[in-house]
């Protein structure tokens, strides 16, 4: 087997998972990332700590030094590595390995480790569950399409939650606890919310009165912004298979530019044209 056929086959087990041995690469890959979460979260018990210290650290290095040398191995697998370097995956790659090595220069820094549980989001690949990032991707446009409605709703909610403060404030009193407008402001954004703010109660017949009316309009205030996402939401159609936004199932990456976005039995990346046959040949 010749340099380029061991590099291509290492991208396509490392960077891909619609073969068996990515798959698998894949899976172990990220039960050792919830290995490592759940190990720096054990190590934050003081109890468990104090107890289990040198096996919790041997546990994270081990993982940490797998980590290592996937990283070096996903640089060697590309064509440019600093495409992948500077990628998403590889800053979160990056920043899930360097803690417990930056942590001789910082202490404390090991607690970084948390940031594997990023790596996780490679779960959408393995099992084959990216068709409903097209569904996310669907409210997301929905939302940015409802934003200007959103705001100006946002600031008619404000302008009301001044005007009840203040009138809560005159009616109630310091010795109810609305020491202050913006307290009492406070309190009427936690009352339109339905939290409730659990030190402040109206006591006067009439602010239990207007507390009462705020709480039932904090019902419809809540369905006015659910109602403006969803009728946006409605208005979508769904994208077919030539649309842009059409999520595919497939995981083919391109070895000299990472792109992952690929059609279906796509014979040649669409960024910079590089045949994607060439890692099976």
């Amino acid at each position: 087997m010749t340099k380029k056929d061991l590099k291509n086959k290492l991208h396509i087990i490392i960077a891909e998972a619609d073969t068996p041995m990515g798959k698998l690469f894949d899976v172990v890959l990220l039960i050792l990332i919830l290995v490592s979460v759940i190990l720096v979260m054990l190590e934050s018990v003081a109890s468990i700590d104090a107890n289990y210290h040198d096996l919790l650290y041997f546990g994270e290095w081990i993982i940490t030094v797998f980590f290592t040398i996937e990283y070096i191995l996903r640089i060697i697998s590309v064509k440019k590595p600093l495409n992948y370097i500077f990628s998403f995956y590889g800053i979160i790659d990056f920043l899930s390995t360097i803690p417990l090595y930056v942590s001789f220069i910082l202490a404390g820094s090991n607690a970084l480790l948390a940031v594997r549980a990023l790596r996780l989001l490679r779960v959408f690949r393995i099992l084959k569950i990216t068709r409903y990032m097209g569904e996310a991707n669907k409210l997301s446009r929905a939302l940015r399409n409802s934003k200007a409605k959103i705001l100006v709703f946002l600031f008619a909610v404000l302008i009301l939650s001044i005007i009840a403060g203040t009138i809560m404030y005159l009616i109630e009193g310091e010795q109810s606890g609305f020491v202050s407008i913006p307290i009492s402001v406070y309190w009427c954004i936690v009352t339109l919310t339905t939290v409730g703010f659990g030190d402040i109660a109206p006591v006067t017949p009439l602010g239990q009165f207007i507390a009462a009316i705020i709480m039932i309009m904090g019902y419809g205030i809540i369905a006015v912004p659910t109602g403006i996402v969803s009728a946006e939401y409605a208005r979508k159609k769904k994208p077919t298979i030539n649309d842009p936004e059409y999520i595919h199932l497939n995981t083919q990456s391109c070895q000299n530019c990472n792109e992952n976005n690929h059609n279906d039995h796509a014979a040649f990346c669409h960024q910079c044209g590089t045949s994607l046959l060439e890692e099976d040949s």
